[in-house]
């Protein structure tokens, strides 16, 4: 089969390599008929990852086929059209119980296209295939669906419900990309006063104008400003940092209000400076977090019900084997205006 795979920092390659096969019998092989690139892919080909090695296929969001499965697999079947989590459950350890499965001790955890191979090649082994799959209903997209493999997930638990948003809140989202734009999206299902949404990007800030932000803040712009404004100079009850550097997560901790909550969700590549000689005396909650994909059925169930459209995310599609160009394309948003890319299976292939 052809795969992305990558050969360390800098340097990756759709090449030939082995088709996956099942090695325990709770695995499954899953076709891949749609996938996607995250930002942290990007993080990982930039070296911020070390324990991503040479050699492995990327990639941790999918649709597909189920082609096979092992003796001990029992809710899907072959045939079967799935979603492949980003987060790979075992089910029976301590944090599985708990619904806790980005730390799974069993096996799983974010393992695919990190620790095992992933997503972004034809075919995929998906250990755990009860506990790591979705079944999708009828009238479900492949394109919707993916949206809810990472990016969904991860901003509603990671930044919506870790940062407690509550109706009435003014919530502030630093970072307009697909993480960020999804914490806009899944926010407003707590009917917050006031969004606001801070990129540099004019066409990031269009998307989350489009998505349900109330007031952006642009390059030359004053957050602090913007937000005092709005609060009568209390700061927002939410702070919801979705880029992962430094100085975005300092800029959350100086618009939260005193008692309020800063939820990070990007993934950081160095270390931050926490000024605790400022905010001990102001009562913040800051909260990080792997996502556990717990909310994936709920807002599959959503998505259904014509609640959530995260079609509405993909601004790029491609064929599965023009992998080199949606990652060029994915890597330029400021040039190409991506959000979403989304590269699909030839139904003839």
């Amino acid at each position: 089969m052809k795969a992305l795979i990558y050969h360390g920092p800098g340097r990756r390659a759709w090449e030939e390599t082995p088709d996956p096969r099942l090695t325990e019998p709770t695995d499954a092989i899953v076709r891949v008929d749609a996938v996607t690139i995250c930002g942290t892919d990007l993080h990982i080909l930039k070296g911020d990852v070390p324990a991503v090695e040479p050699g492995r296929i990327l990639g941790h969001e999918a649709v597909g086929t189920v082609m096979a499965t092992g003796g001990a697999v029992t809710t899907v079947k072959q045939g079967d059209r799935v979603l492949v989590s980003c987060i790979t459950a075992c089910g029976r350890c301590r944090y599985c119980r708990t619904a806790t499965y980005g730390q799974c001790l069993g096996g799983g955890g974010w393992i695919l296209g990190h620790r095992i191979d992933g997503t972004q090649a034809e075919y995929v082994r998906v250990p755990f295939a009860d506990t790591s799959t979705h079944a999708l209903p009828e009238g479900v997209s492949s394109e919707a669906a993916l949206m809810l493999a990472d990016i969904l997930p991860t901003s509603y638990e990671v930044g919506v419900l870790n940062g407690r948003v509550r109706p009435g809140d003014t919530v502030v989202v630093v970072g307009a990309g697909p993480i960020g734009l999804a914490a806009i999206t899944t926010a407003r299902l707590f009917t917050p006063s006031h969004i606001v949404a801070v990129d540099l990007a004019a066409s990031r800030l269009e998307a989350a104008k489009r998505l349900g932000a109330d007031v952006v803040v642009g390059a030359g712009d004053d957050p602090a400003a913007a937000v005092a404004e709005l609060t009568h100079g209390l700061g927002a009850d939410v702070a919801i940092e979705a880029v992962g550097v430094p100085d975005t997560f300092d800029l959350c901790t100086r618009l939260v209000r005193p008692g309020g909550h800063v939820a990070n969700v990007g993934v950081h590549g160095a270390p931050v400076t926490l000024h605790l000689e400022d905010l001990w005396i102001r009562n913040l909650t800051i909260t990080t977090g792997l996502v556990d994909t717990r909310s994936t059925p709920t807002l599959l169930d959503m998505v259904a019900a014509g609640r959530l459209d995260p079609a509405a995310f993909v601004t790029h599609r491609f064929d599965l084997h023009d992998m080199e160009t949606a990652y060029q394309t994915f890597s330029n948003p400021a040039g190409t205006g991506a959000l979403k890319v989304v590269l699909s299976r030839n139904t003839d292939d």
